[in-house]
């Protein structure tokens, strides 16, 4: 145990984390020049494409310190992005110190701050890494005296890299070696094992991701998950090179995989401790924060007989996605589907991607909607979460919604652009301290309902990302609800439907309108997309139609031969109007739930 350092890289996004990691392997020795690739551990094609990272990945170095001896390596890549900062979190309890990146030209941003707090509550040894230090615009004086005055660390304490152009490296590695503690734990003791995440092998089941505080694992060995007591023998241990690197044991310290031949997907959670059958341990590690989500939509399969796949695949893709809810649901036009509940509309993106790639779905996703509640004329009071369950208007005697207590965090400098914000949400009773210097905490209590919708992104917006946000539901309180239709050609959209306060209807309405015009594709014929409350029409957009010109053939004579061309291809349009379909993109179910500010 001596010689293992298990360590995390994190920072704000795009100050070259895995670029940082690109360059340890590669001075380590574990990729060779012919199978290396930049951003080697973003293995999904989606975090190639899009440039982020998503996913941790962990990966074990062998490095031959400047002393001579041999050292293992655990590195953990983590995510920049705040919708991601889950995935950080847990990677955090698998490591004894993080390198913390700082941007040479950009200094300290809102990640770097939240991921300094996360590492902080952990109790984590930090080293702070300036990186890019070769960009014409880098500044290593201003971010010293940032790294003092903002993150409270000693400026003399740093190191300076540039990832890109591969200096300083060996600087890291040893830094990492003298400054970040071995493990603790004991060898001999009863196995504990924490799972940091898991993911599904179609050929061998779950393979499951954890670090060994005490004790061993070896292959034959019968294990147990403490949260169920699901039993399971061991059919492989390993860690983590490019691919898996199987091993004879797990002891104290490592970072590794298990595979048990565990195909009841939901034995294994995230934040549940192994242990041995014949010898358990006392009790469970502590286990991760339970995640709150933010965004919450049903997600429904385009044929309904994918609903069994669908499901299937949403089990297999929570476990590889711990921040991922969902339960079921079903909908009067779409069927049965699923309420899922997600971190921000990046997360419920890339959900939505990975779910078609991955698992080879075809998906439609609803509007993000709330749980209302209606008291009736005859006395009975329904809860509704879905808009196709809306009473009939003429029986509704008293309207619903929930409040939230939302609890804001953020430097003084934005209390002015979050109230604003928040008196725009219908936000009241508002509260206002000063915890420390430059600090502020904003109370307020407002719907969830417009919490939902873009509070979240547009909040990260107006404080450039350094707020942070906590919630808890209250109490329902009375409101003046409608429900807000989209009918497109005359058509009403059941997945488009949505519940609203009667004073945003419009607006609403209209944005709504103005996004599926954006989206839809334009068709021969004319195609009205209207904002509809029970029969009164609230926002309307119309798509132009492809037209051909039928009078390019007449040169010159009278102008009644084009007159009547043109009345013969207005009968044709309005024919064709009357019988056409109109095509909704996938896109266009998402445009929707974004802000305008995007």
């Amino acid at each position: 145990m001596e010689n293992i350092r298990n360590f995390s890289i994190i920072a704000h996004i795009d100050h070259g984390k895995s670029t940082l990691a690109d360059r340890l392997i590669q001075y380590t020795g574990v990729s060779d020049e012919r199978t290396f690739k930049d951003q080697i551990l973003d293995t999904m094609d989606i975090e190639r494409e899009r440039g982020i990272t998503i996913k941790s990945q962990a990966i074990s170095l062998p490095y031959r310190a400047r002393d001579g001896k041999e050292y293992t390596l655990d590195l953990i890549d983590t995510p920049g992005h705040v919708d991601f900062s889950y995935e950080v979190s847990r990677s955090l309890a698998s490591c004894e110190g993080v390198l913390l990146l700082i941007d040479a030209a950009q200094g300290v941003q809102a990640q770097t701050l939240a991921n300094l707090y996360l590492a902080m509550e952990h109790d984590l040894e930090i080293i702070p890494v300036i990186n890019k230090i070769d960009l014409p615009s880098a500044d290593v004086e201003r971010v010293m005296a940032q790294i003092e005055s903002e993150l409270g660390l000693d400026p003399n304490s740093h190191l300076q890299c540039s990832a890109k152009e591969g200096t300083g490296i060996e600087d890291i590695l040893e830094a990492i070696v003298e400054r970040i503690p071995p493990p603790k734990g004991d060898p001999d003791a009863p196995l504990s094992a924490l799972i940091f995440d898991a993911k599904y092998d179609p050929f061998r089941g779950t393979v499951i991701h954890c670090r060994v505080f005490d004790g061993a694992v070896r292959n034959g060995d019968i294990i147990r998950f403490m949260f169920n007591n699901a039993s399971y023998k061991v059919e492989e241990v390993g860690r983590f090179l490019l691919s898996r690197n199987r091993r004879d044991k797990l002891s104290a310290g490592e970072v590794g995989y298990i595979i048990a031949g565990v195909k009841t997907i939901s034995d294994v959670r995230t934040g549940d401790t192994i242990t041995l059958d014949k010898r358990p341990c006392g009790r469970p590690l502590p286990g991760f924060k339970e995640i709150k989500p933010v965004v919450f939509a049903s997600i429904y399969p385009v044929a309904s007989d994918d609903y069994e796949d669908l499901a299937l695949a949403l089990e297999k893709y929570e476990l590889n996605d711990a921040s991922f809810t969902y339960e079921r649901d079903s909908s009067v036009a779409l069927g049965q589907g699923f309420r899922c509940g997600f971190l921000g509309l990046l997360h419920l993106d890339v959900v939505q991607e990975r779910l078609e790639r991955e698992y080879d779905l075809s998906i439609i996703l609803s509007i993000p909607s709330v749980r209302y509640r209606f008291t009736l004329k005859d006395g009975a009071v329904v809860d509704v979460d879905n808009p196709a369950r809306y009473p009939d208007p003429v029986s509704i005697v008293k309207s619903e919604e929930p409040y939230i207590r939302a609890v804001m965090m953020m430097p003084e400098r934005y209390v002015g652009a979050v109230m604003k914000l928040c008196m725009e949400k219908r936000g009241v009773s508002s509260i206002l301290n000063y915890p420390g210097p430059g600090r502020a905490e904003l109370i307020y209590e407002m719907p969830l309902a417009e919490m939902i919708y873009d509070f979240y992104d547009r909040f990260k917006s107006v404080t450039q990302g350094y707020g942070s946000f906590d919630y808890d539901l209250t109490d329902y309180r009375q409101s003046n609800l409608v429900l807000l239709d989209i009918l497109i050609n005359g058509e009403k959209v059941d997945a488009l439907s949505q519940i609203v306060h009667r004073d945003r209807s419009r607006a609403r309405g209209l944005q709504a309108c103005e996004r599926l015009k954006e989206e839809i594709p334009r068709h021969m014929f004319k195609i009205a997309i209207q904002g509809a409350i029970g029969g009164e029409i609230v926002s309307r957009t119309t798509i132009s139609p492809f037209r051909k010109d039928v009078t390019a053939k007449c040169y010159g004579g009278d102008i009644t031969r084009k007159r009547k061309l043109l009345e013969k291809q207005k009968k044709g349009k309005k024919r064709m109007k009357m019988v056409g379909a109109v095509s909704i993109p996938q896109g266009a179910f998402i445009a929707v739930l974004k802000s305008t500010s995007d």
